[in-house]
């Protein structure tokens, strides 16, 4: 065969499968079998093999790259990526029609609705029919470049189909379409908007196996999609069952262009993507609510989650006249569905055990169908919430899924209840003790739960190393998940620490599997990890005392107890602390003998102010302030007597003991109080919220931790910065209320430089 004849067959093969690609998984029509399928795309393969010219980008054998990439860079969309503005009310949807209306009085509107698929918000940049790159929502600038990762999803073309040519538009369709004249040429540039999202059936299939090789569940399809496209590896989002559906477009440069988004939808379509199943064009108030109510009763039969409808203005010229607000476009609102009930039988109630020993109560239920999916098991928070609603095993009950994803026991239909049904004891139903280790159990007051005391209880064993390995702590994924689920059934580990002692011929030889189908860990995965636990061992001290789950101890205490702390073994006889709990004491003290006890009141006083000197020139506390006791970081008297109980203990002692042995040594990351007031970020104190383009939210607190700053979790009016990504929520709105400067990450990075 001659290079002239390779290419010519190589065109029509690709050319080919481009076709049964589309309508297999775009229009759900397969013309051939797979293994037909199969035969073409080996012939193509040997080809390109043969001839290695032959290759190109947009080849349908290049849609899974051979090789992960180390990081993913950011991509500024050419146009924005606005959010919509969401509703629950089809009162505030009438207003939003008469708002638009006012706008453009003189205006006959005419709507589109179409359904809100639940997914991953994906641009595509498309140069003369060829996909140049896919990148993620991002704060709606700047995203993820996840080209690799979007190339494995078959539904989305690599190159574009040309429009057929008409000569003249032969019905309204078509006039909608492009006005008055028609299009056959590929646009030079295009971005297309959608989702990425994962099937029912996908989802459940992908679950399935996932259980069948003894590996973890995963929990929704939103977030399998969205975790998905996070991964590295691209050879691993292409064995996920993923699909992409589009919707709308941002930058457009080409000869002609659709006036109406229901022409782009249906131009879309021409092009090879997969649009919405349905869409309606409404002239008017009424019809739009019809469409809204016409799409919640048919939107279950689609093959993707979907919690809501779109509804846009569908003219482009009207569009451009009403115009935009800061972070969302005035002619477009997304309803959001009310959740859906159901009503069931509960016939036990067990109870589960977490990783801090928190005994959490789950309701088992006659199964249901609800909202896309069958539901067995509800959440049932805790006793009081039990109590509150008084819920008894043999009651119907009324359970719907929050935010779509969770299902939860929302009330109980009295009218229904047996007469055997008794008032739940939650004491008496565990016989008082954990139900996993038979350990003894307390009421955690706090947290309005019951606690396992025992800390070397199973449950909370598994549960601890996920945490302790988990990416927020010191982030040794290797040995997470299955895998420790894996090494505590097999007996290796029996708590966090243990960890350290495993060995390269242990964890490659893991069975991840079941006895009776084996799947060992293998040498190339136990490397990774025994290097990932070698790292661990110098992980910053912060991180160190996140992971080791210590009561009251988040991330931003972490932070700040690091900060003021040079070892682990400062902190555990960190006279701070013990400073902070007598200073509470004292004060508690003082107030009670004020007037009783004037001498013992006056004496007080004095070790009070002492005490403050000393956590002021420390750092801990400032005078200036004017608060109370002056204390200025989030460690206060509950967190600092948790984390001296903890280290008082005998567990507490036997980490460090063990840390030592092992040859931990957390990086120290103290920074003396005198270069602390010179930090550009001294004082100042941040909100982080959203999701944000390149850095996550533990990578900005670590660096405004160490330009001296302070993360706390909500906003008030001292807050002096909030740093906002995509999807800002609640948070966001109350720093825009309450005046507080707001960063996007770029003015934030600045700043840290």
């Amino acid at each position: 065969m001659t290079l002239a004849e390779a290419k010519s067959r190589h065109d029509d093969l690709a050319t080919q499968l481009r076709h049964h690609d589309h309508l297999y998984y775009v229009q759900s029509k397969p013309e051939i079998s797979d293994r037909d399928y199969d035969r073409l795309y080996r012939e193509l393969v040997d080809l390109e093999t043969q001839f290695p010219e032959l290759l190109t980008p947009d080849s349908p054998t290049q849609r899974v790259s051979e090789s992960p990439i180390k990081a993913f860079k950011p991509v500024q969309h050419r146009v924005s990526m606005l959010s919509l503005d969401n509703t629950y009310s089809q009162e505030e949807v009438r207003q939003f029609v008469a708002r638009v209306q006012r706008i453009v009085p003189n205006e006959k509107l005419e709507w589109t609705v179409e359904p809100k698929v639940d997914g991953l918000a994906v641009n595509l940049t498309y140069e003369n029919g060829k996909l140049i790159v896919g990148a993620t929502r991002g704060d709606g600038t700047i995203g993820d470049d996840i080209t690799a990762n979007l190339k494995t999803i078959r539904s989305i073309p690599l190159t574009l189909k040309k429009p057929e040519k008409k000569a003249s538009p032969k019905s309204k369709d078509e006039s909608d379409l492009f006005g008055d004249s028609s299009a056959s040429s590929l646009p030079r540039v295009l971005e297309v908007r959608g989702e990425v999202y994962m099937s029912r059936a996908g989802f459940q299939k992908l679950n399935a196996e996932r259980i069948a090789a003894g590996e973890e569940a995963f929990q929704n399809p939103r977030n399998s999609a969205a975790g998905s496209l996070k991964q590295l590896d691209p050879r691993i989002v292409a064995k996920r069952p993923l699909n992409a559906l589009f919707y709308g477009v941002g930058a457009f440069e080409g000869d002609l262009a659709p006036d109406t988004h229901h022409g782009w939808i249906k131009w879309l379509a021409e092009l090879g993507f997969k649009t919405p199943e349905k869409i309606w064009v409404c002239q008017s108030e009424d019809e739009l609510l019809n469409a809204i109510n016409e799409l919640d009763k048919i939107r279950h039969d689609f093959p993707y989650e979907t919690d809501g409808a779109v509804i846009k203005l569908n003219n482009f010229d009207l569009r451009e006249k009403v115009g935009y607000t800061t972070k969302a476009p005035r002619w477009a609102m997304a309803y959001k569905y009310a959740a859906e009930q159901a009503e069931t039988k509960l016939n036990g109630i067990t109870i589960q055990v977490g990783r801090t020993g928190i005994l959490t109560p789950v309701a088992k239920l006659e199964p249901v169908f609800l909202a896309g999916s069958t539901v067995k098991r509800a959440t049932l928070h805790n006793e009081d919430e039990i109590k509150r609603k008084d819920i008894r095993i043999g009651d119907t009950v009324i359970i719907e899924k929050a935010g779509e994803v969770i299902p939860a026991v929302i009330a109980v239909v009295e009218s229904k209840r047996p007469t055997s049904a008794h008032p739940f004891d939650f004491q008496k139903h565990i016989h008082n003790k954990c139900p996993v280790c038979g350990g003894p159990i307390s009421r955690d007051p706090q947290y309005v739960a019951w606690r396992c005391e025992n800390l070397l209880c199973p449950a909370q064993t598994t549960r601890r190393i996920e945490f302790f390995t988990a990416r927020g702590a010191l982030d040794i994924e290797s040995v997470g998940g299955i895998v420790a689920d894996k090494v505590v059934e097999r007996g290796l580990v029996r708590e966090p620490l243990d960890l350290f002692e495993l060995t390269l011929e242990k964890l490659a030889t893991l069975n991840l599997g079941t006895d009776d189908a084996a799947r060992v860990f293998g040498p190339k995965n136990a490397e990774k990890a025994i290097r990932a636990l070698e790292r661990a061992k110098t992980a910053p001290l912060s991180r160190w005392l996140f992971a080791l789950a210590i009561p009251e101890v988040g991330k931003t205490t972490a932070d700040q107890l690091a900060s003021f702390h040079s070892t682990i073994e400062d902190v555990a006889q960190s006279q701070l602390l013990r400073d902070v709990v007598d200073y509470h004491d004292k004060s508690e003290e003082a107030r009670k003998v004020r007037r009783e006890n004037p001498t013992l009141h006056e004496q007080l006083k004095a070790e009070l102010d002492a005490i403050i000197q000393r956590l002021t020139d420390a750092g801990f506390a400032d005078r200036s302030q004017g608060k109370a006791d002056g204390i200025v970081t989030e460690v206060g008297p509950v967190v600092a007597k948790s984390v001296l109980d903890y280290f008082a203990s005998s567990a507490g002692k036997t980490v460090i003991k063990r840390m030592h042995e092992l040859g931990i040594t957390p990086t120290s990351q103290k920074v003396e109080v005198s270069k602390k007031a010179g930090l550009p970020f001294s004082g100042k104190t941040f909100v982080l919220t959203g999701t944000l383009p390149t850095m996550s939210r533990e990578e900005a607190s670590a660096r405004i931790t160490k330009l001296g700053g302070k993360v706390t979790g909500s906003v008030s009016k001292n807050t002096s910065y909030v740093l906002a990504g995509a999807e800002a929520g609640s948070k966001l709105e109350k720093a825009q209320a309450l005046g507080v400067t707001v960063l996007d990450e770029s003015a934030f990075l600045k700043m840290c430089e």
